[in-house]
């Protein structure tokens, strides 16, 4: 099969192409899932949330076709829609994905029980910005600069929010005791 990062497939899928749809279906919702489900903490809300990010991607398909990192352009929609979600789950007004609420986060598992629950833990106590680019890092294989345009900050930021976090999350699990 094709690369679907290929600019051919970008002029198809603005065209309504399903085989372009379909690659770029197969290439990101995987990575788009995993890190909607580490962001809101339960699986059916992150299908939600990757279903409405490619029912908005058909929706704008001609406008898609001219942006210039398709992959930072689908997490920004998921991130947009994740905090949406997250407001309508508390009925709180929310501008960013900063603002979704802790506990909502907390209990976010990062894959399908692939990590333990010690690094779960760890993982959960990061502040809000720092746990944000590690998933994005780790579970959506985004670039720190991709991340940045995602999050809105330089990529050195998104850097250094990946080091913090890692430095962080070392330091918790050698505290943890070892089973």
């Amino acid at each position: 099969m094709a690369d679907p990062t290929d600019d051919r497939w970008w002029g198809a899928l603005a065209h309504g192409g399903e085989r372009a749809f379909a690659a770029v279906y197969d290439q990101f919702a995987a990575g788009l899932l995993r890190v909607a489900w580490a962001m809101l903490g339960s699986r059916e809300e992150a299908e939600d949330c990757v279903q409405d990010v490619f029912v908005g991607l058909v929706r704008s398909r001609q406008a898609v076709a001219a942006t210039a990192n398709f992959r930072a352009y689908l997490f920004t929609c998921l991130r947009h829609r994740v905090a949406r979600q997250a407001q309508r789950r508390c009925r709180l007004p929310m501008r960013s994905l900063d603002d979704v609420p802790e506990a909502a986060l907390a209990a976010a598992p990062l894959s399908d029980g692939a990590r333990s629950v010690a690094l779960e833990l760890a993982l959960a106590r990061l502040p809000s910005e720092q746990r944000e680019v590690v998933v994005l890092k780790i579970d959506g294989g985004l670039t720190f600069a991709e991340i940045a345009a995602v999050v809105g900050v330089a990529p050195n930021t998104a850097a250094s929010r990946y080091r913090y976090a890692l430095e962080k999350l070392r330091a918790a699990l050698q505290e943890e005791p070892h089973v």
